[in-house]
């Protein structure tokens, strides 16, 4: 039997312990893995509107921030949405919003959607509902790009490579670029653009 879908109170309680419960800002892992999710973005785009599923402190956002001209991040946590807001005050063009995804999920369209982390702690069927909601909000010509943990947890309602089996199954994209660590999966999945 599957887990359900984490609620935000459990993101509350993790922060409310530790202002970086997964070490964001310190982590030799997050540190590389923010580098392959930028280089996975192809050499140079800039992105008109672009929407960050589950921001936690910012520290990604602010990595992201410069390829885009409006970055709209969410997460469902208040306490790391306020972080986030801090890291990013001199980001006039970034904003930040405590949203609870997917049911939140931002009117598109958006010419990027990342999802790092994130879509793992949603059960199978809420991602299966969300996907087309996902790839329907992406403008054509845009990107979504999910990349997870592919270590088992005993928390999550799914595992990384489960996220990354049903977005190839059911999202209704092709991949544009798959990248697999021992760590991480990471995927780009483009919406074609209008003839």
């Amino acid at each position: 039997m599957s887990r359900p879908s984490l609620e935000p109170e459990y993101f509350d309680r993790l922060y409310a312990e530790d202002p970086d419960p997964w070490g964001f800002a310190t982590s030799d892992y997050e540190r590389d893995k923010y580098a392959a999710t930028l280089a996975a973005l192809p050499a140079g785009r800039r992105y008109p509107r672009a929407l960050e599923c589950g921001c936690a402190n910012g520290v990604f956002t602010e990595r992201l921030a410069p390829r885009c001209d409006a970055l709209l991040a969410v997460d469902a946590a208040e306490r790391a949405v306020t972080a986030a807001r801090e890291r990013l005050a001199s980001r006039p063009h970034v904003s930040l919003e405590r949203r609870v995804l997917p049911a939140e999920l931002p009117a598109g369209p958006f010419d990027l959607v990342v999802c790092s982390e994130v879509l793992y702690y949603w059960d199978a069927a809420t991602l299966r509902d969300a996907l087309p909601r996902l790839r329907d909000a992406l403008a054509p010509g845009g990107s979504l790009l999910a990349v997870h943990w592919r270590h088992p947890t005993r928390t999550y309602p799914l595992q990384g490579d489960e996220v990354h089996a049903l977005l190839h199954a059911e999202l209704g994209l092709s991949p544009a670029m798959t990248a697999t660590t021992d760590d991480y999966r990471l995927d780009r999945f483009d919406r074609p653009r209008v003839a």
